[in-house]
Formats: structure tokens, C-alpha cells, sequence
């Protein structure tokens, strides 16, 4: 029986999704359950491998559950709950076609980059969100955020050594969205990108380009010409992974929706 779930975590005490011999992964976690709660040794294939600190709010994941383990699908989750460790969580289970792959099925991915402006740290806020000091012009942020939107050659948006059969990625939508906080009086920014797929570290190479590009420190011309095939050189630093969440994963039906 293949097995899809909604898996959330805070990714701050984790080496990133996938299993490492040396250090605590999401995906290490779940198979460890996996195996305590059912007796079964199962591989957890994710839509996808969020790096060392990055959060998850609806990371998809499967795995093949033997049929003769009697237990309702939609209570996988509640299960594996029983013997996770706290920042990690089942939200939802359900059972898949046989020929699902949470990885290779997803259509679009959707992230989210958490910013703050503040001269100081706030510690409510330090965990999933990066504390910027400059004030950069919503409105130049989100012009460039209009350049990033469709396929380009991400090249100079992924870090030095990754390897990958192409680096054309096709980015569906880049939205910024302000919010405050009242206790604080903090002012916020989400950006949001969705796409067919990620090259390592380019959403977050990507918060930093509409960062400086709102504060005027890299020109139009300069991301015209990375998305062009440029150089990592044409861009700016690649902001702290603790502001990045994996929102959702897209498969164009409803995974949970016998649940």
C-alpha cells in the first residue's frame, strides 16, 4: 500500500531533509518511526530536499506500507505522531496510486522567504524569519520580482558545484506580501515563488536579488543578465536558510481527499 502524507517541521535542529550519515534529517526521523510504529523497513521518498535549517509547512513524502499491517490509511499519521520527536509532524495521510512518487509527480513547488525590518533582533520573529535593517522600495521589489517570473537559465541563482542535467527552471509566480506585527510594531515581507522545480539555494539566492534590488544596490541590467546564463558573480550573497519554508507541493488533484 503506498502511503502519501502532509509532513511539517522545523527545520532548525535539522542537516536538511535528506539522510546523512553523520547528522538528524526529517527523512531520517520519519523512517525511524516508520520502522518503530509498523515493524517495517521503508524508504520516504519527499517532493523535495529542503537543506539544513529550512522549515516545512506541507512537505508531500510516501512510503510503501505492507498491506497486512492493519490500520486505516488516514491514521497513518496519527501513528507515526505517537513516536516522533516534537518539530516534526504527520498533518495528514492518505493512501496513493501505486505509481505516486511525491518526488517525480509534483507539478509546482511553492516557497516561502520571511524577511523583518528591524535595526534590533526580535527573538519572536528570529526563528523562521531574517532580520534585514535596510528598507528597501516594495515598489522596485516587486518590478524585479516581474524579471524572475518564467523560464530562464537559473544558473547564477544556484550555488557554486551544484550539478544538475539543466538549470532551466520555470518560475510561475513571484509575490510579495507586507504584514505587520502589533506587539512589536515590526513590519514584515513574505515572498513567495512558485515553479516546476528548484536549483540548490534559489529561492534563497533569489530573496537576496529582490533585496538589493529594492535598495538599489544591483541593477535591472544585472539580473537581465544572469537570467541570461551570467555568472554567480553578477548577484548578491545568498540570504540565511532559517527564513525559507516549503509551503506545498501541487500534483494537480487532491491527495487527502477521502481523508
Amino acid at each position: 500500500m503506498n502511503i502519501v502524507m502532509k509532513v511539517c517541521y522545523d527545520g532548525t535542529h535539522f542537516c536538511g531533509w535528506q539522510i546523512q550519515e553523520n547528522g538528524r534529517t526529517v527523512q531520517g526521523e520519519l523512517e525511524r518511526a516508520v520502522t518503530e510504529r509498523f515493524g517495517i523497513v521503508s524508504r520516504v521518498t519527499g517532493s523535495g530536499r529542503t537543506d539544513a535549517g529550512v522549515h516545512a509547512a506541507g512537505q508531500i513524502c510516501n512510503f510503501a506500507l505492507d498491506d497486512a499491517i492493519r490500520i486505516t490509511p488516514a491514521r497513518v499519521a496519527d501513528a507515526l505522531n505517537t513516536v516522533l520527536p516534537a518539530d516534526v509532524r504527520v498533518l495528514e495521510s492518505a493512501r496513493a496510486d501505486d505509481s505516486f512518487d511525491a518526488c517525480r509527480s509534483a507539478k509546482k513547488k511553492t516557497y516561502r522567504y520571511s524577511i523583518y525590518f528591524s535595526k534590533r533582533e526580535i527573538p519572536l520573529l528570529e526563528r523562521y524569519a531574517v532580520r534585514v535593517s535596510a528598507d528597501p522600495e516594495l515598489a522596485r521589489m516587486r518590478e524585479c520580482a516581474k524579471l524572475l517570473e518564467g523560464e530562464h537559465d537559473f544558473a547564477a541563482f544556484s550555488a557554486t558545484g551544484s550539478s544538475v542535467k539543466t538549470t532551466v527552471r520555470t518560475v510561475y509566480s513571484v509575490s510579495l506580501t507586507p504584514w505587520s506585527q502589533d506587539c512589536t510594531k515590526m513590519r514584515g515581507l513574505d515572498i513567495d515563488v512558485c515553479g516546476n522545480g528548484f536549483l540548490y539555494n534559489m529561492v534563497r539566492i533569489m530573496a537576496g536579488v529582490l533585496l538589493d534590488y529594492g535598495c538599489g544596490r544591483i541593477s535591472e541590467g544585472s539580473v537581465v543578465s544572469a537570467l541570461r546564463g551570467g555568472g554567480r558573480d553578477l548577484l548578491g550573497k545568498t540570504m540565511p536558510a532559517k527564513g525559507l519554508t516549503l509551503l506545498r507541493a501541487e500534483y494537480g488533484c487532491d491527495l487527502f481527499a477521502e481523508t
